[in-house]
């Protein structure tokens, strides 16, 4: 791709004094290599400050993450947090992961808030993204962020921006921010230069703070102390789990704690992976191959900022299985409220939450058990804003998201695998304590409150052409939604985007009741969903399936799980997905 005159522009002023020799250098090398695709891509936009923040490849270039595109979103950023905090002390909470550049990039961050007057508690080293939600209410903080792009593969790094409340921007803060960081039109505008006076390094005391909370989540320590000796395997993938997974699940009284050491030091290179997600089964098959060797009763897995947790379980053929992100929030759902009930600290006023894409198991599960549950769009700042509207009112028990998110109690507000590790491994101890294993535990779940399954197709599409691909894909769905998929008539559809759901039989039309976002669900008539959603934070279409299968009996679960993976499969072939 030949480099258009503005792309050619853009490229001269970074070879201008205003950038640093090393960045002149890597696009000068790029230029004499005749690198024009890559220079297209790294230059033909900004990179975009969304409604989180912002992610991107590292390099240099105008869309791609570096010390000057960084520095324009934390300048906006500085500007409307004085602007909407006039006359107070602002104070910001800064973390970052194992990524590499991430403490460079927490500390330039660091260095320009505290140029704008902003008092800044910067963690010594690596946390978990939990803790610094966590701490930005424990030290009434207006805002705090985080250098992570969390389970992305190593070329990757972000800037996640949170706000008083400890949760990630919402509006009408996050187009607010969007417009000041938009308005910094040149890197002369960042107020690069630290006034260290400002800057404050905490972390022991935030630590020990973080995990008194995450210990009183627990419901059941007696089957803990029966279960002490519960055979744990825990790999951190080279992030920052590392620093408080270990430690959370000692307090809670865990002492078989065996970690994957291979990948227990935190590298940005993530050696031992391909990509640090813990949704993969080859980024955790070292924790697999240790936990069949050791014969354990529980594998736990971190991403690198540890807000993602996987986990893996024996089943009743003795197979270690990965157990997905839906089924481990179905779990967990299924304990806090049955746990809670069973020691008698239910109240009228529980409740749950959990996204639109997620198993609609979990809202059975709070209906069999009589707690409220509330569905909100994808992301944990949505489910954070329902905490927050209903505080002082009813009681947020726990909440969660297919794509392995939870949050367990409301001192963080963001998916927390710190506490999700301490309440699975309890959970793990209390069936144990029972003479279950979890999977045998996840099957009298389906049992009791009725079988789903789901599935996941992300579809990558890169570049400038891929962001049109899909806006097209979306586009096309709309105008001609599918009147049958798989042989089954769709019976209702709802658009997130124009917030109207349509029921096809009646023609009726009703609102979502939430907040416009670009999600289309296809309702088919035996109660299948198929949902599409373009990735917020990543070059991706997903497409989520979720079907229902009868299952009476635990013997019968091996066939009804193939019976429904085999009506997924259908539902995919026919709409052309493979």
């Amino acid at each position: 791709m030949a480099l258009t005159p503005e792309i050619h522009a853009k490229i001269n002023n970074w070879l201008t004094p205003s950038y640093d020799h090393q960045t002149q250098a890597e696009i000068r090398e790029l230029l004499a290599a005749n690198q024009d695709d890559f220079l297209s891509d790294a230059f033909y936009r900004n990179l975009e400050f969304g409604t989180g923040g912002l992610r991107g490849i590292m390099g240099a270039g105008s869309n791609r993450m570096n010390r000057y595109t960084l520095g324009m979103a934390a300048q906006g950023l500085s500007n409307y947090l004085v602007q909407s905090f006039p006359g107070q002390e602002i104070k910001v909470a800064v973390a970052h992961d194992s990524r590499n550049n991430s403490r460079l990039f927490a500390e330039l961050v660091s260095a320009i808030f505290s140029a704008n007057g902003i008092t800044v508690y910067l963690f010594e080293a690596l946390r978990p993204t939990p803790e610094l939600s966590f701490a930005i209410r424990h030290l009434g903080c207006q805002s705090g962020c985080v250098v992570t792009a969390s389970h992305n593969p190593k070329e990757y790094n972000g800037f996640k921006v949170y706000w008083n409340d400890g949760a990630q921007v919402v509006a009408p803060h996050d187009k607010n921010i969007i417009r000041e960081v938009e308005a910094i039109q040149s890197v002369a505008d960042v107020r690069f230069e630290a006034d260290n006076s400002r800057i404050h390094l905490i972390g022991e005391e935030l630590d020990a703070a973080y995990l008194a909370q995450v210990k009183a989540l627990s419901i059941n320590p007696a089957a803990i102390q029966r279960q002490h000796d519960l055979k744990i395997v825990y790999t951190p993938l080279h992030g920052t789990g590392i620093t408080m997974v270990p430690r959370a699940l000692a307090q809670l009284g865990f002492t078989n704690v065996h970690i994957v050491e291979a990948q227990a030091t935190p590298d940005g290179n993530f050696p031992t992976v391909q990509s640090p997600n813990p949704e993969e089964k080859v980024a955790m098959q070292m924790a697999l191959d240790q936990a069949k060797a050791l014969d354990a009763d529980l594998v736990l897995a971190t991403d690198p900022d540890s807000d993602r947790v996987g986990i893996a379980v024996k089943n009743n053929h003795g197979e270690w299985v990965l157990v997905n992100g839906n089924q481990t929030a179905a779990l967990l759902t299924h304990y806090l409220l049955s746990a809670r009930s069973q020691a008698g600290k239910t109240t009228d006023q529980d409740f749950i939450v959990y996204t639109i894409v997620t198993s609609d198991v979990l809202g059975d599960i709070a209906r069999h058990q009589g707690v409220k549950a509330y569905q909100t769009l994808t992301g944990f700042k949505y489910i954070a804003g329902i905490i927050r509207d209903l505080e002082g009112q009813q009681n947020y028990i726990g909440g969660g998201e297919e794509s392995y998110g939870y949050m367990i109690g409301d001192f963080v507000r963001d998916k927390d695998a710190i506490s999700a590790c301490a309440l699975l491994a309890e959970m793990a101890a209390a069936a144990k304590d029972q003479g279950r294993t979890l999977y045998q535990e996840m099957v009298q779940m389906y049992c009791t409150y009725g079988f789903y399954k789901e599935h996941l197709i992300s579809l990558t599409k890169k570049g400038q052409r891929g962001a049109e691909e899909i806006q097209e894909m979306m586009a096309e769905l709309r105008a001609n939604p599918p009147r049958t998929i798989a042989g089954l008539p769709v019976v209702e559809l709802r658009d997130y985007k124009t917030g109207r759901i349509r029921d096809l039989r009646t023609n009726l039309e009703t609102e979502t009741g939430l907040e416009s976002s670009n999600v289309l669900q296809f309702i088919l008539e035996d109660g299948s969903k198929i949902s599409a959603r373009p990735s917020g934070t990543e070059p991706k279409i997903k497409f989520y399936f979720s079907v229902r299968q009868p299952l009476k009996s635990a013997v019968d679960f091996d066939l009804a799980d193939k019976l429904a993976g085999e009506k997924i499969q259908r539902i995919i072939d026919d709409m052309q997905l493979n």
